[in-house]
């Protein structure tokens, strides 16, 4: 399938460093991006559709890094089913699981922990929701695990595991597990804050120096934050990259925000949600923590864009949250909500304000075009110029 996007008054590319690409067109190809910027109309004449886009903006589809997947599309804590493709409709792309820690009467040893990331993860790799990508199966640290175990289910696939939830006696005691797990090619995520369910506890920044784990899962809180100034600490003296939570404290994560940029280490700083939690289902949980960073501080909507794919992606060692050739094909059209007061997505989001999300493409297939059923209209009109594809691809037809 090949698909072109034409008529984008900005392309955001994921990049900070570089977050806009020159031209006004992104073409996809069997899942990939092929080409980024201008073509030709010979370019156009074998794609099997064309989006013209109206002046509207496409964004790399956003990354989320801490939801609470468990099996299938629903939601236990919130009793809630169809919610990842709900979420499809803010925006996500793709979802990384924050551990099946919710699936009622999760196992504790260590032979059900491995078991149960296993069929997680198996359960998700060809299951897409609404066309996200999920990435489950992520084991829950627990006593008795050992490097055998980490190895064994790093063979069968399994990239992810959870340090917080584990029937511990002490924080501390994760690290010799965290370095196993490292070891056999895990990226690791740690509980950071107060204690967030019972028989767990607090994790501060003495254990996550002493963990040295790849991802401070909701530094600023989930929901209850580390000390102040123990954010300093874990910035100067580790690479452990820093996540941001809508279920988390608001004032804590612009503080992070700004020490990070202050110390030349926004590369580590990721937007996610941690839901569906007690805070609830958010299905644009994502998009409300890139306008809350970006209008509450003096840093630009674009580095909030790169904050919820590219540096998620570069962390994770994904193949997405970039527009950029090469790189998998997801990307979300967007524009300025219709009766705001700003002129376009990176403006309303530096403004506070919600965007709007016109169109949905995941592994370069469309999801939706028009609308999203969760975000405002838009400002401006997506239309469909050319399809060979039997799908008008609207919210109520697409799967």
């Amino acid at each position: 399938m090949k698909i072109a996007i034409v008529n984008l008054d900005k392309i955001v590319t994921g990049d900070w460093r570089d977050p806009l690409a020159d031209g006004d067109t992104v073409v996809m190809e069997e899942g990939k991006f092929t080409r980024v910027g201008t073509v030709s109309a010979d370019d156009l004449k074998d794609c099997d559709l064309v989006l013209d886009a109206g002046g509207m903006s496409a964004f790399p589809g956003l990354i989320d890094s801490q939801v609470h997947i468990t099996f299938g599309d629903y939601t236990p804590r919130q009793k809630t089913v169809g919610y990842l493709e709900s979420y499809l409709h803010g925006g996500t792309t793709t979802s990384i699981s924050a551990s099946e820690v919710h699936v009622p009467g999760r196992p504790g040893d260590p032979e059900g922990v491995k078991a149960l990331a296993v069929a997680a993860m198996k359960c998700f790799e060809t299951y897409r929701p609404g066309g996200m990508r999920v990435h489950a199966g992520a084991i829950i640290l627990e006593p008795g695990l050992t490097q055998a175990d980490f190895k064994e289910i790093a063979d069968k696939g399994v990239w992810l595991a959870k340090a917080g939830f584990g029937a511990v006696e002490s924080p501390f005691d994760y690290t010799p597990m965290v370095r196993a797990a490292q070891s056999s090619g895990m990226i690791v995520n740690v509980h950071t804050g107060g204690a967030s369910i019972p028989g767990s506890s607090a994790i501060t920044g003495d254990h996550l120096l002493d963990m040295m784990p790849d991802v401070s899962f909701h530094v600023n809180g989930g929901p209850v934050a580390m000390p102040d100034a123990d954010f300093q600490r874990v910035i100067d003296e580790s690479e452990i990259a820093l996540q941001v939570c809508q279920a988390g404290n608001i004032r804590t994560a612009v503080m992070c925000l700004n020490l990070a940029v202050e110390a030349d280490a926004f590369d580590r700083f990721l937007i996610a949600t941690d839901t569906p939690t007690g805070t609830g289902v958010m299905p644009c949980g994502m998009m409300k923590s890139m306008c809350e960073m970006a209008s509450l501080t003096d840093h630009p909507a674009e580095w909030m864009v790169a904050a919820a794919t590219g540096n998620v992606a570069e962390v994770y060692r994904l193949d997405t949250g970039f527009i950029r050739e090469g790189k998998e094909a997801d990307v979300i059209v967007v524009d300025a909500a219709l009766g705001g007061t700003q002129d376009d997505a990176l403006t309303s989001i530096k403004h506070g304000d919600y965007f709007s999300i016109a169109g949905c493409f995941t592994a370069g297939v469309p999801r939706f075009i028009g609308k999203s059923r969760n975000t405002p209209p838009s400002k401006r009109k997506v239309e469909i110029v050319h399809n060979n594809i039997p799908n008008p691809f609207t919210p109520t037809s697409h799967v």
